[in-house]
């Protein structure tokens, strides 16, 4: 087993002693279990996979797979995929989603509203769910999704930015949330700032991960964030920011300064509604309307990552500008002589050459008499296993031009008793993805720098302390004891950190940070254990906020409570688990959560996708004590990988389904249909077989199976480089298989194929959803038009069924009871009546993506998981 695995998984080192001893799992001690004590979902084998993997990605980030794969490379696989179904065969014009939310509000709505059912905590340590694929214990308590950027002031109030459910305000200093920006087009958050005035200020558009899917409308600023809401009409400014990202936004000199994916641009504080300035793009023409901006390499060729302004000169500013993976304008700028110019030298310690700037973060001391930063380097990303950070920084002149001198670099950070300290995975080997910078308001050489952990420094760097970290597994005082949440140790943070605010509550002043997690915080001056880790870190996930990043869901019968069991798959948040009488979710499995099933009959027998395949299933809603780490006899839940996860010819998230007519049916795809019978009492990958094989470079978007028919979507290659797609049709048992004829320019269109939905009434008739924009939006070889189409014959022909649904990527269909369609789009759910034509929104969902649908065992309850506000449920029978 490669380093690498044991640091990724939540579950990595399982002592069973004081001493910390390793349990060694007999190879015989159960069947589809792998001889080791780190679980199924290691990351010894997503490097085999990753280095193999048939999907493509950017250009950019081809050298990123070069050491053999880790979660960074997880992270940048899987934002690349999830982008590629919405951009594919080509380039997305700016203000496709801002046209198809306009368009969605001119929908009638159908009857009903949606019930949020995961608004409660949700326990990352649960105590029932101590299995051999679980996180339970690692330290993080109560999560939510991902926070991409926090803010907060001295009035007790916080403000947390979520990658895909908008933002959310605190009153009492974190906890007891309501959201404030359900308004808005764009729900994904990139930065938040309040100014000097107490103004929030809100830049829309992810940029941790650079994919369009998380792509923003703009800036917007609250006049009083204590109270109200953001609303379309307080934008600043008109659309030039429309279809960027947003990683930062700085105040100096009566402007604020965004870095976006398209360069740096500036505007008054004052007056809001005059246009944007673009103040520099090192590569204009790739911008929207250049003669490149179609270019495969558009989107990389203009990003901004931070701006740094003089205190003593607000005229005098640096920005930080490159792409994460390297290119030839990354660096340094200034300007003189009112042109901005390449610094070369004179930054010190900070590197100027473009092969060592990637992502940088600056933090100013609030005195004025320290600039600090954090720098990524492409050189690092791409040649050392063990990290990509080149460095954190400070200029004690106060200056953003320096000099500058490091105060830390990765095997430093590893040696301060952080979680990761081994060859293979060290702090900073997700810097292009995980950073922020934070300097304590009362002294400037207090700094708080984010990386996969939390670090702390008194004295300007001279000595760091990992206050926050990754996980408590690797450390003596851990135990998986149920009675404890962690052991003998301390809570920790959730992983991957992203935003960070220092404010005051009751007079007292907190650090607050986002990350894959959620919010957390502890006193700015709180306290350490002997290894230099805080004692008092609070989660802030209470259950009002849920930002909870779902792709699947699952609904089973509760046999032990009654009701119902609801599971679903989650962005590095593991396996939710919600039973009918719980008051506090739980998770029985780690990691990624990907494609679900559950048993309709029976909702403790549940199958899990983590990635690319890798399936682990249990028949007891995977409850244990812990008691495998002695008696690996005791372990619940099994690996029931396909071939292809081995070889990684799979998706990041692969597609995986139950026969609608046989439970004990189940079709996953890969390069392979692959089908197995034996429901949920199957134990191992071998006991499934191959139906059929696509071809290679080829790879399963989208599966479904009614009565032994078998429906495959596929694309390969599956970016904009060559893209094709297509679909499979044959039976379980591996007879009559064929691929149906599919013109690039023919009635269904050359986008990605996401789902299908199956009548249950006759296999022969199916609807395909298909995701990304019709040509109106997309530039690439036969986008076509329309998103959902209908097949009364099998699949041979098809017709386009989507009327007035607006132009919007779909994810998911669902063929209710009473014979209507329910279609999960990227801006909510759309219905269409049995026997209708039209479609109708349903409900009043903020615009979040919603990518599967379900209902429940009695089919009257429609389930809904939404990509960053989690599940919701509707009446069926409302739906007129």
């Amino acid at each position: 087993m490669s380093e690498p695995t044991r640091r990724r998984r939540w579950f990595t080192v399982c002592a069973i002693t004081a001493s910390a001893a390793l349990v060694a799992i007999p190879s015989s001690s159960a069947a589809g279990r792998s001889a080791s004590p780190f679980g199924a979902r290691a990351l010894d084998q997503l490097a085999k996979e990753r280095t193999q993997s048939v999907g493509a990605r950017t250009p950019n980030l081809a050298g990123e797979d070069d050491d053999g794969g880790n979660e960074a490379d997880e992270i940048a696989e899987g934002a690349d995929q999830y982008a590629e179904a919405r951009t594919s065969p080509g380039i997305v014009a700016p203000g496709a989603y801002g046209a198809a939310w306009g368009d969605l509000g001119k929908l009638k709505s159908t009857g009903g509203s949606w019930h949020n059912i995961t608004d409660l905590p949700y326990d990352s340590d649960d105590p029932r769910y101590r299995d051999y694929d679980s996180n339970s214990s690692g330290g993080s308590g109560n999560v939510t999704g991902r926070m991409a950027a926090v803010a907060a002031d001295d009035d007790g109030y916080v403000y947390a930015g979520s990658a895909g459910g908008g933002v959310w305000r605190s009153a009492t200093g974190g906890g007891k949330w309501q959201p404030i920006s359900d308004k808005l087009p764009s729900q994904s958050t990139g930065s938040l700032a309040v100014d000097g005035a107490g103004r929030l200020w809100l830049g829309t558009g992810e940029a941790t991960t650079n994919s369009d899917a998380y792509l923003g409308s703009g800036v917007y600023v609250l006049a009083h964030p204590h109270h109200g809401t953001f609303s379309q009409r307080t934008r600043v400014g008109g659309d030039e920011l429309e279809s960027t990202t947003i990683h930062e936004l700085r105040f100096g000199g009566g402007k604020v300064w965004a870095a976006t994916s398209e360069g740096v641009w500036s505007h008054s504080t004052k007056d809001l509604s005059a246009p944007w300035k673009l103040e520099f793009a090192p590569n204009p023409d790739y911008l929207p309307n250049g003669p490149k901006a179609h270019d495969a390499d558009a989107a990389y060729k203009n990003i901004a990552n931070d701006i740094a302004i003089d205190p003593e000169d607000p005229s005098k500013v640096v920005l930080a500008v490159g792409w994460r993976s390297g290119d030839d304008y990354n660096g340094f700028y200034t300007r003189t002589g009112g042109t901005w110019t390449r610094i070369t030298s004179g930054l010190g310690d900070l590197p100027a050459d473009p092969d060592n700037v990637g992502n940088v973060t600056f933090a100013r001391s609030a005195d004025g008499s320290r600039y600090y930063a954090i720098d990524q380097s492409p050189e690092q990303l791409n040649t050392n296993p063990d990290s990509g950070l080149e460095g954190i920084y400070v200029s004690k002149s106060g200056s953003p031009s320096g000099p500058w001198t490091k105060i830390a670099d990765y095997q430093g950070l590893a040696a301060d008793n952080s979680a990761l300290d081994s060859d293979g995975y060290m702090p900073g080997v997700q810097a292009w993805y995980n950073q922020f910078l934070a300097v304590d308001p009362a002294n400037p050489e207090h700094l708080y720098a984010g990386l996969e952990e939390v670090y702390e420094t008194k004295d300007g760097g001279s000595t760091w302390s990992t206050v926050g970290p990754y996980w408590n597994f690797t450390f003596s005082c851990w135990n998986i004891d149920p009675a404890k949440q962690t052991g003998d140790c301390n809570p920790t943070t959730h992983s991957d950190q992203h935003g960070v605010a220092i404010g005051t509550y009751h007079g007292k002043p907190y650090v607050y940070v986002g990350n894959d997690g959620g919010v957390y915080k502890r006193p700015v001056n709180g306290s350490q254990d002997a290894d230099g880790h805080a004692t008092d870190w609070t989660s802030l996930n209470d259950g009002t906020i849920d930002t909870l990043e779902y792709y699947s869901v699952g609904i089973g019968k509760d046999l032990d409570n009654g009701g119902v069991s609801v599971t679903g798959g989650l962005q590095d948040n593991g396996q939710s688990i919600l039973r009918s009488n719980d008051k506090v979710m739980g998770s029985n499995f780690g990691g990624d959560g990907g494609d679900t099933l559950t048993d309709p009959a029976n909702g403790c027998n549940i199958a899990q996708e983590y990635v690319y395949l890798a399936i682990q299933v249990t028949q007891n809603c995977a409850v244990n004590d812990g008691g495998w780490v002695d008696d690996p006899s005791k372990i619940t839940s099994y690996s029931v990988a396909p071939p292809d996860n081995a070889t990684g010819e799979a998706r990041f998230i692969a597609p995986l389904a139950a026969d609608l007519k046989d439970s004990d049916t189940w079709v996953a795809g890969g390069r392979h249909v692959w089908v197995q019978h034996h429901g949920y009492a199957i134990r191992s990958g071998s006991e499934w077989t191959s139906a059929y094989d696509l071809g290679e470079g080829r790879t399963a978007t989208a599966v479904a199976a009614s009565g032994g028919k078998v429906y495959a979507a596929w694309c390969g290659p599956c970016n904009d480089q060559g893209f094709a797609r297509g679909i499979s049709v044959g039976n379980a048992d591996g007879t009559g298989w064929h691929d149906i004829n599919l013109p690039v320019d023919g009635t269904v269109p050359n986008r990605y194929l996401s789902g299908f939905a199956v009548d249950p009434a006759d296999a022969d008739h199916v609807y395909l959803t298909v995701n990304g924009f019709s040509r109106q939006w997309t530039e690439g070889p036969g986008a076509g038009i329309g998103h959902v189409f209908e097949s009364t014959d099998g699949g041979t022909t098809w017709k386009d069924v989507s009327g007035n649904l607006p132009d919007v990527p779909t994810n998911a269909a669902l063929v209710t009871a009473n014979g209507g369609l329910a279609v999960g789009t990227d801006l909510g759910v759309v219905y269409r009546a049995p026997g209708g034509t039209t479609w109708k929104r349903v409900g009043d969902l903020p615009a979040v993506a919603v990518l599967q649908l379900k209902t429940s065992p009695d089919g009257g309850t429609l389930y809904a998981a939404t990509h960053g506000r989690g599940i919701y449920t509707i009446q069926v029978g409302k739906l007129r």
